[in-house]
């Protein structure tokens, strides 16, 4: 399934997301030759729906186009059949960020054709861009604590999510080469998500290294995901749907990195089991510890803080309700970080 390039094949750079599959036969990886030799690798469009990071990729590209680049890159354009259609996978595809650990799928085998190839590359970074369907602020994601990486998602951002699950998406597999980092650039189609993301991907091009300092605690807000929030099999979700197995708040999205108190609402309940499962870091259940159900009402049991909320309910479907954070302390990652 994958192609791989050298160069940039004629007329890509005029098409948007959804044009690519009349360029590109499908997953595509393109190496280009930069002034400097170490690589900053780009993903974009692993959820073809989640067009961002494709159109950051044009500007740089476009911007580029009649001088050398300052770095070499290596670009992944993933999902092209599913962005042809909008969609962030396609009935009977993998999600192409859940396939960067062993599996037996086509999806499976070309993440390990794509990782195969960025082997043998010097790697200086690596950035995979997403949108979100709900509202969020602009945040970077990380799967190890160390000082390059945190240095790596503070140049995004000041909000920094640390997380070890889900294990199977790009960044993870991407932190065993080189620093990596997730960006969440808000919804598909705002411009200001492009040009904080392209900003960013221009600042790592002429990035010679990374700080060997640690960052102090005041220039960022480093949060932790301890818990992913899924739906029971079969479950009808509606919004403020009297009688649906589980019903969203009207505004559910706009709960997203707000930390609420011990009793808060968390939608409704069409029975007196809740039709939601929270998973810890380590595969345990633990819902009983995070929501209760009190008269139809789902309430959180502890402070948390959800991200990714979204009123999207194929996606909610397709992938979860939400993550679960807390603040981490500087000194409690710096802890973590020396005992990996």
């Amino acid at each position: 399934m994958l192609t791989v390039l050298s160069e940039l094949p004629e007329g890509l750079l005029q098409c948007d997301a959804r044009q690519l599959h009349t360029v590109l036969p499908g997953p595509t990886l393109i190496r280009l030759a930069g002034k400097r030799e170490d690589v900053l690798f780009i993903s974009v469009l692993l959820h073809g729906n989640e067009i961002t990071g494709w159109e950051v990729l044009r500007s740089v590209l476009a911007h580029h186009r009649d001088q050398a680049l300052p770095r070499s890159l290596c670009l992944f354009i993933g999902n092209v059949a599913a962005a042809a259609e909008g969609r962030r996978c396609l009935p009977g595809q993998a999600d192409y960020n859940r396939i960067w650990k062993t599996g037996a799928t086509v999806e499976h085998r070309l993440a390990e054709d794509v990782l195969a190839e960025l082997a043998t590359m010097p790697l200086f970074a690596a950035i995979d861009i997403h949108n979100n369907s709900g509202m969020n602020p602009h945040y970077a994601c990380i799967n190890k604590l160390a000082p390059d990486f945190l240095h790596l998602a503070r140049l995004f951002s000041r909000t920094v999510v640390y997380f070890i699950q889900p294990d199977e998406v790009m960044s993870m597999a991407m932190a065993a080469y080189c620093p990596s980092v997730t960006l969440e650039c808000g919804q598909p189609g705002e411009t200001t998500g492009v040009t904080h993301a392209r900003e960013f991907v221009e600042a790592c091009l002429h990035l010679s290294t990374f700080p060997a300092h640690a960052l102090p605690a005041a220039e960022f807000d480093l949060f932790h995901t301890v818990a992913t929030v899924k739906l029971k099999p079969n479950t009808h979700i509606g919004i403020a749907e009297v009688g649906a197995d589980f019903s969203l708040l009207p505004d559910m999205d706009k709960l997203n990195f707000t930390e609420l108190p011990a009793g808060s609402l968390f939608g409704w309940s069409g029975s007196p089991s809740l039709p939601l499962q929270a998973w810890d870091e380590q595969g345990q259940e633990v819902t009983a510890q995070y929501f209760e159900v009190h008269e139809g009402e789902i309430i959180t049991r502890t402070p948390v803080m959800p991200s990714m909320l979204s009123l999207d309910r194929e996606i909610i479907h397709q992938d979860c309700l939400c993550y679960l954070m807390e603040r981490l302390p500087l000194g409690q990652a710096q802890q973590q970080f020396a005992d990996e």
